[in-house]
């Protein structure tokens, strides 16, 4: 069983019902500073945070005075417009203190369909994680549609775990695990505190919606950990509203957890290794030598282009005698790639214009056989 201080990347999803009081439509300032306490504690042995926040709507519907109830599109798309100023001021406030820097990121669910968006995003998060920065990811109200929306903050939540590669992802919920049934509705109920494998069975066990703010239930949190589990991360749903939420988590609070069924990296090749190329970069020996150990593929050592591909798409690595190496994602077109080829990374900039990457394809993005295979 997955414990929090085994995490190496962390994903935390923060419900609208925990962060904004249901009655005043107030943010829970106290709440939130305490969460604030966690993150930096988790933070200082080592472990990337990125936190999903719900609430821009719920914050931004108290300030416009709009009261309870569906929204139309329009007024939902404004309460999200004015909330998302207060949910990055209330995060960069209770963070700050304890030295940290928070960035809000704002995505559709267009920016983990399009490989090209999905890419830019995880470079984005990534860059963000490395430079000791927290993340406040949430979905894009303002602009999003039924057409582009991920729709519960659950869904991108695991989502999101995927794209940075995380290994645990928890629900802070108003709920503090999962249920042969509603235990609100049903006193028969029995707690299940470790989920080795989604089957139909758990899926049957998910319940609806129960918070007036929140528009996700479990149904939403059990499809979600079927994303992230089958990725390689581990998911846990526990009670959030109590203060230091986390800690709370890790001196043994009730939880939920559903087992990963691989490894993040293990999924990811996967995913690559199952992609149909584009085109081809024939690369020489010492390139040849370099990916085999364990390096990324830089300019230098490709010596043909082939095939008509964009950046984010999936190109085959051959060696000048045919033999295939593997795959990856390249980090530039088809026409980028052919103006630099056989160049060092230093000559990038001056070749294209721009700064770009340093590698054509990078070792993350990249799926190699044992062997060349003609």
């Amino acid at each position: 069983m997955a414990t929090l201080t085994d995490a190496r990347r962390l994903v935390v999803k923060i419900g609208s019902a925990l962060l904004v009081d249901r009655d005043t439509g107030a943010l829970r300032s106290d709440w939130l500073a305490s969460l604030a306490q966690d993150v930096a504690r988790i933070r200082a042995r080592g472990t990337d945070v990125i936190l999903v926040s719900s609430g821009s709507i719920a914050l931004g519907r108290g300030v416009l005075g709009l009261g309870r109830g569906e929204l139309p599109l329009e007024q939902s798309q404004a309460a999200a417009a004015v909330g998302q100023i207060q949910l990055a001021r209330a995060y960069q406030d209770v963070l700050e203190p304890h030295g940290i820097v928070t960035a809000q990121v704002l995505v559709t669910l267009d920016d983990s369909t399009d490989r090209r968006r999905y890419l830019n995003s995880r470079a984005t998060m990534e860059t963000l994680l490395g430079l000791g920065v927290v993340p406040i990811v949430n979905e894009n109200d303002t602009i999003a549609t039924d057409e582009i929306r991920y729709g519960d903050n659950d869904r991108l939540a695991a989502q999101v775990a995927v794209t940075v590669g995380a290994d645990q992802l928890v629900l802070l919920s108003d709920v503090d695990g999962l249920y042969t049934a509603n235990p609100q509705s049903d006193p028969t109920a029995e707690f299940i505190p470790n989920v080795p494998q989604i089957n139909p069975a758990i899926m049957a066990m998910a319940g609806d919606a129960v918070s007036g703010l929140s528009k996700g239930g479990m149904k939403t949190k059990v499809m979600a950990a079927r994303v992230a589990t089958e990725a390689g991360c581990a998911l846990c749903i526990t009670l959030g509203s109590p203060a230091n939420p986390l800690l709370a988590l890790e001196n043994g609070a009730r939880v939920t957890w559903f087992a990963a069924q691989t490894t993040p990296q293990a999924a990811r090749k996967r995913w690559i290794a199952a992609m149909k190329p584009r085109g081809t970069f024939t690369v020489d020996a010492g390139a040849d030598a370099a990916l085999h150990d364990g390096k990324s593929l830089l300019p230098a050592g490709v010596s043909t282009v082939s095939g008509t591909f964009d950046r984010g798409d999936p190109v085959a690595i051959v060696t000048t005698t045919g033999a295939t190496l593997g795959l990856g994602l390249t980090n530039y077109s088809s026409v980028e790639s052919a103006q630099i080829r056989g160049h060092r990374s230093a000559e990038v900039e001056a070749l294209l214009g721009y700064k770009g990457r340093a590698a054509l394809i990078h070792r993350d993005d990249m799926v190699l056989q044992d062997k060349g295979t003609p």
